[in-house]
């Protein structure tokens, strides 16, 4: 039988209904399309598509029980590497890693590993039986601090291993990134919580409210009992772009309009924590934060949403799927822009404060893109005389984060970069003994399957430590 060409394509919500609602975009595969996409797959010898996976997932091999019909089995080979395969198949930019190294996509479109990798996950959460064998406690106590993609992964391998694991996350509900960062349109809440009740049942005991360098120290970690810790705290820092009038009213980081949303439910009609859901909105940057933020906002009410990006669409680093989803909904893109202010009103009957003020638009420059930059990519350059206003009520900056400070602030012996992140050797071993990190606390922002990898790297080290095998 001749091997299909393309990928069979994702069912999604039609755009005119999502665009006002937070339900799913993407529907996931049925039975018959993930087997008839799993039957494109070469099965190739040298399985180049686990290179390009940070956590090594045998790829070839849970497709091979895809197309056996075996999807408990192919749950199980996910779940020998993975401690969040829902969470993958939905938010991992598997175009750029797992679907990058596929033979087939040398001449055809990759096979679409990350659609069959959730419908295996769906499919283990929602029809069968989970049976959870808890292992063996091997009398080893682990703290994890923070409770995002890096901190379950690595809670995860070490209690599948007997590690007596707890978590430590500072927001009132466990998840990180995943629930405070991804809009519910894109990564369900009930999807990080089943995962999280699966590591549950391994044993991961889970602290809420409590933040680390306040609450508790690294110092009072150890002197509770915990032989090693492993610090997975995230950047949840904002970075802002330092022009005249960031500190007007209605101007957000992105981290701050997505945590009001996706956590704390400013969409009700009537929430505890408020948030602008009306007029226009100019998001600032092009990454998946930016695309969360821009989608979010129409949702939420926006009457129009511009995404102001300096570089062209070829520059773009959102997922494209992210990006094509962005444009059908109505987000429309104002490329080659800079912001060099942001204008506002402010209340005469009040002091001469910018804190007084809201927003009532962007001054922005035209770009033209010039010679490379270090990474590659041509440098934006503005075009003397372009400058022109773009009427808006709401800003939000989404121009990436940096590892929040407090915890390298109150831990003696924990080195950082310039950039805030803290020295691992590739191990994941900080300069304090017994301590470990990764995911963007090291890194800065970055994806969740590298942050997955770097918690799976310190697991297998901390392992180690202790003369236990990964």
């Amino acid at each position: 039988m001749p091997i299909e060409p393309k990928k069979h394509e994702m069912p999604t919500q039609s755009p005119v209904l999502r665009a006002r609602n937070f339900e799913e975009v993407a529907l996931g595969y049925d039975a018959v399309t993930a087997v008839a996409e799993a039957n494109r797959c070469l099965n190739c010898k040298n399985q180049p598509c686990v290179s390009g996976c940070p956590v090594h997932i045998a790829i070839p091999d849970f497709i091979a029980q895809i197309k056996q019909q075996n999807y408990e089995g192919a749950y199980r080979i996910i779940s020998e590497s993975s401690s969040l395969p829902a969470v993958c198949g939905r938010v991992c930019p598997q175009e750029s890693q797992c679907e990058s190294k596929c033979t087939l996509g040398i001449k055809f479109e990759p096979v679409a590993i990350g659609r069959l990798e959730r419908f295996v996950a769906d499919y283990h959460n929602q029809l069968a039986e989970a049976v959870t064998e808890k292992p063996q406690p091997n009398g080893h106590r682990v703290a994890v601090i923070g409770s995002g993609p890096s901190g379950l992964t690595c809670a995860g391998d070490l209690a599948k291993k007997g590690f007596d694991v707890t978590v430590y996350e500072a927001l009132h509900t466990a998840g990180g990134v995943l629930v405070y960062g991804i809009p519910e349109f894109r990564l369900p809440k009930t999807i990080v919580a089943k995962e999280i009740e699966t590591l549950k049942a391994l044993n991961v005991k889970i602290e809420t409210n409590i933040i680390i360098g306040r609450t508790l120290t690294v110092d009072e970690l150890f002197e509770m009992g915990f032989e090693a810790v492993f610090i997975g705290s995230g950047a949840g820092l904002p970075n802002f772009m330092g022009i005249p009038g960031e500190s007007y009213k209605g101007v957000y980081s992105a981290n701050e309009y997505l945590t009001r949303s996706n956590l704390m439910k400013a969409y009700l009609d009537d929430p505890v924590t408020p948030i602008m859901k009306h007029g226009k909105v100019a998001v600032v940057g092009g990454g998946n934060v930016a695309m969360d933020a821009a989608r979010t906002a129409l949702r939420l009410g926006a009457e129009k949403v511009y995404i102001v990006y300096r570089r062209s669409m070829e520059e773009l680093p959102a997922r494209k799927e992210e990006v094509e989803h962005a444009a059908e909904e109505g987000v429309e893109f104002r490329l080659l822009t800079n912001p060099v202010e942001i204008l506002g009103f402010k209340n005469p009957d009040v002091p001469r404060d910018e804190r007084n003020g809201f927003v009532t638009a962007i001054r922005c420059i035209r770009m033209e893109l010039g010679e490379p930059d270090e990474k590659g990519r041509r440098r934006p350059v503005p075009v003397e005389g372009s400058e022109f206003e773009l009427p808006v009520d709401t800003v939000i900056i989404a121009i990436g984060t940096s590892p929040n400070p407090l915890i390298k602030s109150t831990t003696e012996g924990l080195d950082v970069n310039a950039r805030g992140g803290i020295i691992v050797t590739e191990d994941g071993l900080t300069t304090r003994e017994n301590v470990y990190a990764g995911g963007d606390a090291v890194t800065g922002a970055a994806t969740v399957i590298s942050a997955m990898g770097a918690g799976k790297t310190a697991a297998n080290a901390i392992m180690r430590s202790f003369s236990l095998e990964p």
